[in-house]
């Protein structure tokens, strides 16, 4: 289970708070890739609200929702801070998607209103200019409560956009699938063609513009 470990060493050596980092969105076929910052307070420790939190992917999706509206509130108590952002297509075809994944997590530092004194970021690599000093931690979501807590916020946050983008678009399934390449999802491009929504970038995207092309000619 994610605990405060990392944070509380960092805290130790800095002075001002630590924020965990983490996406959601990297792998799908369509929508935005999103990511969240959280900082938690330290003195509270791992009890009440931060006893549930775990990776993301280890949760129910009404787990999830439950522990997402609780970080919510201990941010208006003050007990924490979050910040989200996200990096539309247009920006993943532009940069691609890794680019566009650290401008995602950049955006979501600046938006907590607050500069960490050190990020905790989830995976291999940290943003260039986060605008403060990180750690990359492999397997974060599972060893940092500050990265677990925002990988549940980057995943409810995304996952209710493509819910939205589903009551619009609804003949990929993505209400479901979330966007990413389910049989429903592919199923639905050769039926419907590309939406807006779509990565142009990504193989069955690009499998399926072609053979729009070739039939129109």
């Amino acid at each position: 289970m994610p605990d405060f470990t990392l944070e509380r060493k960092l805290a130790g050596l800095h002075d001002g708070p630590v924020c965990g980092v983490d996406e959601a969105g990297r792998g799908p076929l369509a929508g935005p890739v999103v990511a969240a910052a959280v900082i938690l307070d330290l003195r509270r420790g791992r009890r009440g609200v931060l006893a549930g939190i775990d990776d993301s992917k280890k949760l129910s999706e009404d787990r999830r929702a439950t522990l997402f509206a609780a970080l919510r509130q201990q941010a208006l108590q003050g007990h924490a801070a979050i910040g989200i952002g996200a990096a539309s297509v247009a920006e993943i075809t532009r940069l691609n998607i890794f680019h566009a994944t650290m401008l995602a997590m950049c955006r979501a530092v600046t938006a907590l209103g607050v500069t960490p004194a050190h990020a905790l970021i989830d995976g291999k690599h940290c943003p260039k200019q986060l605008g403060c000093p990180a750690t990359a931690v492999v397997g974060g979501d599972g060893l940092s409560l500050s990265i677990a807590a925002a990988s549940i916020v980057a995943k409810v946050v995304r996952d209710r956009a493509m819910e939205k983008l589903h009551r619009r678009y609804p003949a990929y399934g993505w209400d479901r699938n979330k966007g990413y390449g389910t049989e429903a999802h592919q199923s639905g491009l050769k039926l419907a063609g590309i939406s807006p929504h779509h990565r142009l970038g990504f193989a069955p995207v690009q499998q399926q513009m072609t053979l729009d092309i070739e039939l129109t000619n």
